[in-house]
C-alpha cells in the first residue's frame, strides 16, 4: 500500500494544482473535445498585434458573419440589401443593421436562431433578469470556450493560471440551486479548484467561519460581484479583521465597479482588485491589466458606444449605450445588441503594450440613471460616492419610482449614526429637488433574482429627447 506523507499544507495546495493542470484540463479536452486552452493561445498571441492587424481580424470575422446572419438567420433576411456592402465594407455596413434592444429580442427570440442551428447541440443560457425580464438564448460550444479563453487570457496578465485555486463569492441562483449537491460541490473543490460562497450567505455572525475557510482552502484570487465583495470587505473591517494570506487578485465581476467599492475590497481582501467587464449575454467584453486600462476582447466582437437618442455612433470619449456584436455566435447572432450599459471608449493606448482598445468609464446600467424634477440626468454612482465615508451606513438602496418619489433603505452598522442618514436626506434634495422620500431602516438588502444588489435603480423610462 502506497502512503503518500505531506510536509505541510501548501505541498497539499500544490499537489491539488498540479493534479487540475496536468490531469483534469487534458482529460477534459479529450473527453468532451474542449478547445479553451487552445483559444487562450490564441487570443494570448492576437493580444500583442498592432492596431491595423487587430483591425483586420475583426473585419474579417465580422465580415463572414454578416454574410451569414443575411443568408441563414430569418430577423436579418430582410436586410439582404446590404449583401454588397458587407462584401466591400463590413464596418459601415454594420451601421446599416438596427441595434437590437433585450425587449425586442425576448419577444422574436426564434427569428434570430439560424436556420443551419440545431437546438439540442446548442447550450441554453439565461441572464438572471436583475433589470427585468430573463433573457433566455442559446449559445454554441465554440462561443462558450471563446468567452472562457477570454476570461483566462484576462487573468493570466496578473499571473494567474487555470488550475489557481479560487473562491467564489457568488450570488446567482442558476449557480446556487446547483451547489445544494455534494456531488457539485466535490466537482467544484477538486476538478475546478474552488469553493463558492453565497453572496446570500454573508451573515455578520459567520464572518470569522468565512475568513477560516478561505484561508485554509488558501486560493490564489477570489471571484464575486462587486457587491458582494465590497459588502463582504465590509463586514470583515467592522470586526477587525482583514485576509492575511497574499492574493494575486479580487476578481470583481457582473456588477459596475465603484472607486469607494475598489478602496475597501483591497483594505480587507488582500489583493488587487481586477476588474471584468462581462455579462451572461454578452460574454468577457472587457478586462483590467494591470496598468489599470480596461481592454477589449476586439478579437471576440465589435464594441459600440451608441447616442442614447440618435442612436448613431458617438465620438469616442463620449457616453452612451454599449452595442456589442459577438463575432463568434453563428448559432444565434444578435448584431448590435444593447446589453442596457452606458460606457465611454477611450481615444489613448494602454502603456501595457497591448493594441486592444480600452473603455474610459463604465458608468452602470441605464436604469441606474436618475432623472431629477428640473430634468437632469444624475449617474447612479454618485450615491455610492455621497456614502463612502458614512461609516454606520453599512448598505444603501436608492429607488426612484417617478421623478417626485424615492424610497431610500438602510443597513446599519455597529457605528450607526443618525446624522449620516440626514445628510444623505439632504443630498438626495440638493441633487433631485424636493422629492418625497421613504425611509426605510432594514436588516438586509434583498438581492435581485440574478444575485446581484443594485444600490441604485429608476423604475420609469427617461423621458425622449429627440
Amino acid at each position: 500500500m502506497l502512503v503518500v506523507e505531506f510536509k505541510s499544507h501548501r505541498e497539499v495546495i500544490e499537489l491539488r494544482k498540479y493534479f487540475v493542470k496536468r490531469v483534469v484540463f487534458p482529460l477534459m479536452e479529450k473527453v468532451k473535445g474542449n478547445r479553451i486552452r487552445h483559444y487562450l493561445r490564441e487570443l494570448q498571441d492576437s493580444e500583442r498585434y498592432d492596431a491595423d492587424q487587430i483591425r483586420s481580424l475583426q473585419m474579417e470575422k465580422l465580415q463572414r458573419l454578416l454574410i451569414h446572419c443575411l443568408k441563414n438567420v430569418p430577423a436579418y433576411k430582410e436586410l439582404a440589401g446590404l449583401l454588397t456592402t458587407v462584401e466591400r465594407d463590413p464596418h459601415r455596413a454594420l451601421e446599416g443593421f438596427p441595434v437590437l434592444t433585450k425587449s425586442h429580442f425576448v419577444r422574436h427570440a426564434d427569428r434570430y436562431l439560424s436556420d443551419n442551428s440545431d437546438k439540442s447541440e446548442l447550450i441554453a443560457n439565461r441572464t438572471g433578469g436583475s433589470t427585468g425580464e430573463p433573457v433566455h438564448f442559446y449559445l454554441d460550444r465554440v462561443t462558450v470556450e471563446y468567452y472562457e479563453a477570454a476570461r483566462w487570457r484576462g487573468l493570466s496578465w496578473w499571473g494567474i493560471e487555470l488550475s489557481d485555486p479560487s473562491v467564489m463569492i457568488w450570488g446567482a441562483p442558476l449557480e446556487l440551486s446547483k451547489n445544494q449537491s455534494l456531488i457539485y460541490r466535490l466537482k467544484e473543490r477538486f476538478l475546478k479548484n474552488r469553493i463558492i460562497i453565497p453572496a446570500y450567505g454573508l451573515d455578520p455572525r459567520q464572518i470569522s467561519h468565512y475568513v477560516r475557510l478561505i484561508e485554509s482552502f488558501a486560493p490564489e484570487y477570489l471571484y464575486g460581484y462587486a457587491s458582494a465583495l465590497s459588502a463582504f470587505a465590509s463586514l470583515l473591517g467592522e470586526h477587525n479583521l482583514r485576509i492575511k494570506r497574499p492574493l494575486k487578485g479580487v476578481v470583481s465581476t457582473a456588477e459596475t465597479l465603484f472607486d469607494e467599492q475598489r478602496a475597501v475590497i483591497e483594505r480587507y481582501l488582500g489583493g488587487p482588485v481586477i476588474n471584468e467587464y462581462g455579462a451572461r449575454d454578452g460574454g468577457i467584453i472587457a478586462f483590467q491589466c494591470p496598468s489599470g486600462s480596461m481592454h477589449i476582447s476586439e478579437e471576440n466582437l465589435i464594441l459600440e458606444i451608441i447616442d442614447m437618442q440618435t442612436g448613431k455612433r458617438v465620438e469616442d470619449g463620449r457616453s452612451g449605450l454599449v452595442a456589442v456584436t459577438d463575432l463568434n455566435n453563428y448559432s444565434m447572432p444578435r448584431i448590435r445588441y444593447l446589453l442596457g450599459d452606458v460606457a465611454s471608449l477611450s481615444p489613448e493606448r494602454c502603456p501595457c503594450g497591448r493594441s486592444l482598445r480600452t473603455l474610459k468609464r463604465i458608468e452602470g446600467r441605464v436604469d441606474d440613471l436618475f432623472l431629477s424634477l428640473d430634468g437632469k440626468i444624475v449617474h447612479g454612482h454618485y450615491w455610492n460616492h455621497i456614502a463612502r465615508n458614512m461609516k454606520g451606513i453599512r448598505q444603501f438602496q436608492l429607488i426612484q419610482h417617478d421623478p417626485e418619489n424615492v424610497t431610500l433603505k438602510v443597513v446599519k452598522s455597529e457605528l450607526f449614526d443618525s446624522s449620516e442618514v440626514k445628510q444623505f436626506l439632504e443630498k438626495i434634495e440638493d441633487v433631485l429637488g424636493p422629492v418625497r422620500v421613504n425611509l426605510i431602516y432594514c436588516d438586509s438588502l434583498e438581492p435581485s433574482p440574478s444575485g446581484k444588489i443594485r444600490y441604485a435603480r429608476r423604475e420609469f423610462p427617461l423621458p425622449s429627447r429627440r
